[in-house]
């Protein structure tokens, strides 16, 4: 890891900035050599003079040129990285977490379920999964993704590509449509129920999107047949540090950012209400 200490960033200029939707944008940073990820980590963004705060990578690690964090403004550091400009620097330190369990998921077919921003780390996920080099180790891959209305959609041009694809099925959702808007409407668990008529043996469930998206769809994935350790989510509120030291992500005898942010339903059920 090519980082001096571990609070220490590495200071990297933005090569590009993406306006994604009205409040989210992503930030393109090239990949430092030596940085070595997995899908579903996560690394700390500094803004000097502000302070830092952890995001998923966005970014498949196949991409070998760079990485990207998809930062929805909603904060101090947020709020921050948004007013900043191509060529303006920031601290870069991770990757932290456990990412997705790649290995585990060979040869199985996968069911991606996004809401919103919750879509950035099952991207990671996704792009590695459809990349040539390893599109092979993975069987069926279904995409369900839906924001709050069409203009809240992210990474809009990867969805017209995914859209292309013949090698995978993308089911995209509003909760409330415009006069563009011909897709389906409807909350993302409700959808899900609606769509997905595959028997769930030999699928895993990954899944990411607002606690409340995320617990509903537990429920019907539950209700569709899925076993607990089918279901895999990542849990990104109340990590800080990264290094599991400030305790602000422990949940019961948990750290998210130590032990996570990747869980399957199995641990989830074993864990406090509170997350």
């Amino acid at each position: 890891m090519p980082f001096e200490g571990i609070y220490v960033p590495l200071l990297l200029p933005i090569e590009e900035i993406i306006d994604e939707t009205r409040d989210i944008k992503t930030f393109r940073i090239r990949r430092p050599e030596g940085f070595t990820y997995r899908p579903g980590q996560f690394a700390e963004i500094f803004v000097p003079g502000v302070g830092e705060a952890p995001f998923s990578i966005s970014s498949s690690p196949t991409e070998r040129a760079f990485l990207e964090f998809s930062v929805k403004r909603i904060g101090s550091v947020t709020g921050a990285l948004h007013r900043l400009n191509p060529g303006d620097t920031v601290g870069v330190r991770g990757p932290y977490g456990n990412g997705f369990p790649v290995e585990e998921l060979f040869g199985r077919n996968l069911l991606f379920v996004g809401g919103g921003i919750g879509l950035a780390p099952l991207r990671s996920l996704i792009n590695y999964v459809l990349s040539p080099e390893h599109r092979k180790s993975f069987g069926e891959v279904f995409i369900l993704y839906g924001a709050r209305t069409p203009k809240d959609l992210v990474f809009r041009w990867e969805l017209e590509r995914w859209e292309e694809r013949k090698d995978l099925t993308l089911c995209l959702t509003v909760d409330e449509g415009d006069a563009s808007w011909t897709k389906r409407v409807g909350l993302v668990p409700k959808v899900l129920e609606e769509v997905f008529r595959f028997p769930p043996e030999g699928w895993v469930a990954l899944v990411c999107g607002p606690p409340i998206m995320i617990k509903f769809t537990i429920k019907a994935l539950r209700e569709l047949g899925f076993e607990g350790r089918s279901i895999i989510t990542t849990l990104e509120m109340k990590m800080k540090c990264g290094l599991g030291k400030c305790g602000r992500c422990n949940i019961g005898p948990y750290y998210v950012c130590q032990d996570g942010p990747v869980f399957s339903c199995e641990v989830l059920e074993r864990m406090p209400e509170e997350y």
